[in-house]
C-alpha cells in the first residue's frame, strides 16, 4: 500500500513537471528549427497603450508587416539573409515612424546624424557608419562599407564621401526632417536647467532604433542596425547601434543579433555578442541568452532595452526590459506577427 501511495505521488509530481514545462515553453518559445525566417524591432522605450491612437497602432503594424514582406519574400526565393535584412530596414529607414532614416531625431545643433552596421555571420565580415549625414539609407553605407572596404567602421564626413563614391542615394539633411522629431528635440531643450541631460533623462526619447536579423535557406545568418541616435545628442555621440559586438553581431555557429536601448549599457556590457557567447561557450538556448543579458544583466544595472534575435536553427527570441518593443517575425510557414507591447 505504501509503495503504491509513492508511486502514485511521484507520477502526479513528474505530471505536474512537464505540465509546468510545456506551458512556460508555449509561453517563453517563440519558433522551433524554421528553414529560413526574418525577425524585426522598430525601437524599445516607454510605449504605452494609452499613448498610441488606434490608428497610429495600426500604422505601426502596417509598417512592421510591410517590412517583415520584403524581407521574407527575399529569403522564400531563395535569396540571401544579407538581402533581406537591407529590404526590411529600407522599408522602416524610409518611414517618419521610427528612429532612423527619415524619422531620424535630432541632434542638440538642430541636425541629423546617423548611424548603421551590418555583419555577414557565415564570415564575420561587418561594416558601420557613424554619424552620417546625407545617405538616405544608412543600412546601404553600412554594407558597402562590409563589403567594399577595408575597415569596419567609417565616420562622419568620410563616409560621406565613401557613400557618394559608392554611387549610394543621398540627400540633404533637410530631407530627414519630421515635425515629430523637431518637436522632441524643442520640449527636451525647454527642460534642460543649464547641464545636459543628454544621459540621465528622457530615456523614452531614444528608443526608435530599426534592425533585422535574418536566416537564409543556405543556413547563412546575418543582421543589421539602423538609428537616427539619441535626441539632443551633443559632441558627435555615438551610440551601440553602428558598433560590432554590441548593436549588432551574426555568427553562422550561434545567432544573428540587433539590439535598441540605452546605447552606453548596450556598449558597455557587448550586448549582442555576450548573447553569441552563451550560446557558444555555455551551450545555452537562444531563448536562454537572451533573457540572460536582457532581463538580467542589463537590469540589475538598470540598463533599459531590448533586442530581436534569430539562430542557426531558425528559433527567434524578442527579449526586452521596457514597457514595449515594436517587434515582429516571419518564417517558413508565411505567417507574419506583429507586436508592440508586452
Amino acid at each position: 500500500m505504501k509503495k503504491n501511495l509513492i508511486a502514485q505521488s511521484t507520477l502526479l509530481i513528474l505530471i505536474a513537471f512537464f505540465t509546468i514545462n510545456c506551458n512556460t515553453s508555449t509561453q517563453n518559445s517563440t519558433t522551433k528549427n524554421a528553414e529560413f525566417g526574418i525577425v524585426i524591432h522598430g525601437g524599445a522605450g516607454t510605449i504605452l497603450k494609452e499613448n498610441l491612437s488606434d490608428s497610429l497602432e495600426k500604422a505601426y503594424h502596417s509598417k512592421l508587416q510591410e517590412a517583415l514582406n520584403a524581407g521574407h519574400s527575399i529569403l522564400e526565393k531563395g535569396g540571401t539573409s544579407i538581402d533581406a535584412v537591407q529590404a526590411a530596414i529600407m522599408i522602416m529607414e524610409n518611414s517618419p515612424l521610427f528612429n532612423a532614416g527619415k524619422g531620424a531625431v535630432f541632434t542638440n545643433a538642430g541636425t541629423n546624424e546617423l548611424d548603421a552596421s551590418f555583419m555577414d555571420g557565415s564570415t564575420l565580415n561587418a561594416g558601420a557608419v557613424g554619424g552620417v549625414t546625407i545617405v538616405k539609407n544608412p543600412i546601404t553605407a553600412a554594407r558597402a562599407v562590409m563589403e567594399k572596404s577595408d575597415h569596419v567602421m567609417l565616420s562622419g564626413e568620410g563616409a560621406n564621401q565613401f557613400a557618394i563614391l559608392q554611387k549610394l542615394d543621398t540627400v540633404d539633411n533637410s530631407y530627414f526632417y519630421t515635425e515629430r522629431r523637431f518637436k522632441s528635440l524643442q520640449k527636451i531643450k525647454n527642460s534642460e536647467t543649464g547641464s545636459s541631460k543628454l544621459l540621465s533623462e528622457h530615456n523614452d526619447y531614444k528608443f526608435g532604433t530599426v534592425g533585422a536579423a535574418a536566416l537564409d535557406k543556405s543556413g547563412n545568418l546575418a543582421a543589421g542596425t539602423s538609428t537616427g541616435g539619441m535626441t539632443n545628442k551633443k559632441y558627435g555621440r555615438i551610440g551601440d547601434s553602428p558598433i560590432i559586438g554590441a548593436g549588432t553581431y551574426a555568427n553562422n555557429a550561434t545567432c544573428a543579433i540587433s539590439c535598441t536601448g540605452h546605447g552606453e549599457f548596450f556598449i558597455r556590457y557587448a550586448v549582442a555578442h555576450d548573447v553569441s557567447a552563451l550560446m557558444e561557450y555555455k551551450n545555452m538556448t537562444l531563448e536562454a541568452a537572451g533573457n540572460e543579458v536582457i532581463n538580467n544583466k542589463l537590469v540589475k544595472v538598470e540598463g533599459s532595452g531590448g533586442l530581436i534575435s534569430i539562430d542557426k536553427n531558425g528559433n527567434v527570441s524578442m527579449p526586452f526590459n521596457t514597457a514595449g518593443m515594436y517587434r515582429g517575425y516571419m518564417l517558413d510557414n508565411k505567417e507574419a506577427k506583429t507586436f508592440i507591447f508586452k
